[in-house]
């Protein structure tokens, strides 16, 4: 408990130290920068004021509406709501229910590659410049710190953490050195074990799942368990 009111305080005085930060460097931005950031602003104002998470149902009509289309409107809903910091579990077993377990895998996969590297280049590209002096901050040093030694693998190994929030790792990856092709790369392939679980779930609740998906679910499971155990044992660069 003591152990977590420290960091609480120490992410308090993190977040404190960046708010001051990000005031003395907003007053030297220059109109371009002005301009992109209130459009993001605008357009982030607008997606909360319209857009309403649909359920199933809803899905399930506009997939009949829609037909053919349906699946890039899907992706598409699956790109633009994992730019915020919720969890994509929703994406992920609608995915499921509604492709089945190898096209809902597919369109997941994609979706959430397409959505981390445009998270990636929107954080480095507006943020990276007055929050990376910030990250040697004890409250953010360790995360930080691992992604700098371990590079692609520590995205890849983070990525098979169903625990670990899939924006945040984004944004904070893209104040890192990694390159933004092997941090796409890990991605796709570190999603793959908890994706697979969260779509073959969503495929097991329609009650038509065959024993060879459920076979696979605990197959990528494993796989998901033996990277976290590798990359704990692979030595760190300098």
């Amino acid at each position: 408990m003591t152990t977590f009111l420290s960091w609480v305080r120490n992410f308090g005085h993190f977040l404190l130290s960046l708010t001051r930060s990000a005031w003395r460097s907003i007053q030297r931005w220059t109109v371009q920068r002005w301009i992109a950031v209130l459009a993001a602003v605008i357009a982030l104002l607008a997606v909360l004021y319209f857009y309403d998470l649909p359920d199933v149902a809803r899905l399930r009509d506009a997939s009949t509406r829609f037909g053919a289309w349906f699946p890039f409107i899907f992706t598409l809903g699956y790109v633009i709501f994992t730019q915020f910091p919720f969890p994509r579990t929703f994406w992920t077993v609608a995915a499921g229910l509604l492709f089945g377990p190898w096209k809902g895998l597919a369109l997941s996969l994609c979706a959430l590659t397409v959505s981390a590297a445009l998270s990636f280049l929107i954080v480095r590209k507006l943020l990276g410049a007055w929050i990376r002096p910030h990250l040697t901050h004890p409250a953010v040093f360790t995360i930080n710190a691992h992604l700098e030694r371990r590079g692609w693998l520590a995205i890849a190994s983070l990525r098979m953490v169903a625990g670990v929030p899939f924006s945040l790792l984004n944004y904070v990856a893209a104040l890192t050195p990694v390159k933004l092709s092997h941090f796409t790369l890990a991605t796709l392939v570190g999603s793959i074990p908890t994706t697979a679980l969260g779509v073959f779930f969503g495929d097991t609740l329609t009650g038509h799942t065959s024993p060879g998906i459920v076979l696979a679910m605990v197959v990528f499971a494993a796989i998901g368990a033996g990277g976290l155990y590798m990359d704990s044992r692979l030595p760190t660069r300098p």
